[in-house]
């Protein structure tokens, strides 16, 4: 079996931060997005993946690079303009053909992992496996209208309610799927769905399987999924802690200090990432915070957050529920009460 991710979307509903940077590489619980993917596709034993990329795509190589640290062979798809997943699929043809396929969304999480899903693909041997999780906004996904265990119809983004299943962004196929996809022509928005894939099948008789998200799945879509995935992950982190810290500073619960890292007359409360070669200096993080490598957080509070890389707080009496993008530097000169700040990469703020 193989696997092939999707990794070439713009994610225009996460801007600022996606304007410079890959979606699939916006970090939480100290990684990126797209590297718990790969951590969930080595443990289901799959170690060909290939990566479509797009516009992106220089700065997923060189995150990614050959997958030999995750024990992977990692080859990268040039997909010419994001046309939808089906789309995706057949610019996959000739890594794919031939073999059974893991079909994995690269901004998407799954807190069980791929293991159970792929183990009942190798049992039952469908044309299709979907995987599918209850939602409480259903028109932002493709959705899912069963009889029982039968899958009967599939809707992309319906704007009316249909369905509270949604597709949760991982799916198994074999060959058929192709067949599926050279059918199809292009849909309202102008894209290759992959629902209407897999609709094809269900209308030609073959066998579609469906089963539910046991724990915990999300579509990384928006910032708020962000800080909600960077809360789930950090509670997976165990405690380590490989930088230094001093006799006046105080360390809770599930932290992670890397390597290179200092903390100064500080209090860092868990679940909370503080990345290699990063300061907290007489200030008070977490919980719930991921600090990237080379950030700096003096005399302030960060709780709840998303720190990128090498970006700055200083004096800023409380930041709640706030992403800060690379290299962004944020001070203020007094003032009380939290700060809920969405801000991009190299901004400056100064209160």
């Amino acid at each position: 079996m193989r696997a092939l991710i999707a990794a070439g979307g713009t994610g225009s509903r996460l801007r600022p931060f996606t304007n410079t940077g890959a979606k699939q590489l916006l970090p939480v619980a100290g990684q990126p997005i797209l590297f718990h993917g790969l951590d969930a596709i080595r443990d289901a034993g799959i170690r060909d993946v290939g990566i479509v990329v797009g516009q992106t795509g220089p700065e997923v190589r060189a995150a990614v690079g050959d997958g030999g640290r995750w024990g992977l062979r990692v080859r990268y798809l040039e997909q010419a303009a994001p046309l939808g997943l089906a789309h995706v699929v057949t610019t996959a043809r000739r890594f794919v053909e031939g073999e059974p396929f893991l079909f994995f969304l690269g901004d998407n999480l799954i807190l069980e992992g791929l293991t159970r899903f792929v183990r009942e693909f190798e049992r039952n041997l469908p044309d299709a496996q979907i995987f599918l999780a209850r939602v409480s906004e259903p028109e932002r996904f493709g959705v899912v209208v069963m009889d029982g265990e039968r899958v009967v119809r599939l809707v992309e983004k319906p704007p009316e309610f249909v369905s509270d299943l949604a597709l949760a962004g991982v799916y198994l196929f074999r060959d058929s799927i192709m067949e599926a996809c050279d059918a199809l022509e292009p849909s309202w928005r102008g894209e290759y769905e992959i629902t209407e894939a897999i609709q094809w099948l269900v209308d030609h008789g073959r066998h579609v399987r469906a089963e539910l998200v046991d724990g915990w799945w999300k579509d990384t879509g928006v910032p708020e999924d962000l800080l909600e995935a960077n809360r789930r992950m950090l509670e997976l982190r165990d405690r380590s802690i490989e930088g230094e810290f001093d006799d006046r500073s105080d360390i809770e619960g599930r932290v992670v200090v890397e390597a290179g890292a200092k903390i100064v007359a500080s209090r860092v409360v868990g679940p909370a990432v503080i990345g290699a070669g990063a300061l907290v200096d007489r200030s008070v993080v977490g919980p719930a915070v991921s600090v990237a490598e080379g950030c700096q957080v003096v005399q302030s509070t960060v709780r709840d957050s998303i720190l990128m890389a090498g970006c700055r707080v200083t004096g800023v009496d409380a930041i709640d529920g706030s992403i800060l993008g690379r290299e962004s530097d944020i001070r203020s000169a007094g003032g009380t009460g939290a700060r809920r700040l969405l801000i991009g990469d190299h901004a400056r703020i100064e209160a």
